[in-house]
């Protein structure tokens, strides 16, 4: 029986319907990121979809997932569907590699080994600094509470742990004694949050501990948000160097045909806008031009690499971080 003129003029409206629909639905990416970029990545999302829209004529929108950025890293392994994940140690992303949810050769996919943004781990003392903390020794010393996110699962804290080890090093200490020091120092961690926002948290609201310690953005934008409040930024007379690295989720763009946009979204980081941004934001930017804009605001510090003192993150993860390495054999002591 065949339909009324009526019944194929609505069928066809409602395909047509489900067509402009399809056509103009929204793409969604999730970048899976790391504790302290909340803010960050609020200011680069909406300035990365103005931009895909004018050039692209698409609509696009970008959600957030933040927490410790090894926990993240084993989320994403464990199907949480990320379309980019923005880490701050490699190890993270060589897991994903490892898992086949992003290339062995990610570091060559993007400028800088795929990092588009560097930090370093300074010192947020309380007002005044009362316990006159200058420098790494400080914080081992007797009746000094250091206030450190678990070197485990975040990698603010395993910058820290490194840092303070490199620190020991350069001082021209040898193994024994980086590990008395760093032993020492964490002696003096009342509690290991599981990120670097938690242990921000702590300091901050808790009002637990006489200094945090976390990288140069954190602490810079509670210094200038809460300053008046009671805290003051330290630099120490060296530092280790952070790379924030970036990459592609594969199976999870290639399934949800998000690749192009996913791909755009890590290359606007990269970009003059993207690193004008990251420079607000005080993570020092890739571009020259970008970073002599706002050299004010990065003072100078030496800083040495995890390379130059461990051989890679990969041979550090292995010797302090697996299950028994240097960090658990320290925690059991302290």
């Amino acid at each position: 029986m065949p339909f009324s003129p009526r019944i194929v003029r609505a069928l066809l409206a409602g395909a047509a319907a489900l067509w402009l629909g399809a056509a103009h639905a929204e793409v969604t990416l999730l970048n899976v990121s790391y504790d302290v970029t909340r803010e960050l990545y609020k200011d680069i999302n909406p300035a990365f979809i103005a931009q895909w829209e004018q050039t692209s004529g698409e609509r696009i929108t970008v959600e957030q997932s933040h927490g410790g950025s090894s926990k993240q890293a084993q989320s994403v392994a464990n199907g949480l569907e990320a379309d980019v994940v923005t880490m701050n140690q490699s190890t993270d992303i060589d897991l994903l590699a490892r898992s086949g949810l992003v290339p062995n050769d990610w570091r060559q996919r993007l400028p800088h080994h795929s990092a588009p943004y560097t930090s370093t781990t300074l010192f947020l003392v309380r007002k005044g600094n009362p316990k006159q903390i200058r420098d790494w020794d400080d914080l081992a010393k007797p009746g000094i509470a250091v206030i450190v996110p678990n070197p485990k699962t975040s990698g603010n804290g395993r910058y820290t742990y490194l840092a303070a080890w490199g620190y020991a090093v350069k001082k021209g200490g040898d193994e024994t004694a980086a590990r008395d020091f760093v032993t020492r120092l964490f002696r003096n961690v009342p509690v290991l949050d599981g990120g670097g926002r938690g242990a921000t948290t702590t300091f901050t609201q808790r009002d637990l501990g006489n200094v945090l310690v976390t990288f140069e953005n954190e602490a810079v934008l509670i210094q200038q948000e809460l300053g008046s409040a009671g805290f003051e930024v330290v630099y120490p007379s060296i530092s280790l160097q952070a790379e924030a690295p970036v990459a592609v989720v594969n199976p999870v763009v290639d399934r949800k045909g998000t690749r192009k946009q996913a791909q755009g979204y890590l290359e606007f980081l990269y970009s003059p806008a993207g690193q004008e941004i990251i420079a607000q934001h005080f993570f020092r930017p890739r571009l020259d031009a970008v970073l002599q804009k706002y050299a004010q605001q990065f003072k100078p510090i030496p800083l040495f690499t995890v390379d130059e003192v461990f051989g890679s993150l990969d041979q550090a993860q292995k010797t302090h971080f697996a299950d028994g390495g240097v960090f658990d054999q320290i925690v059991v002591k302290r």
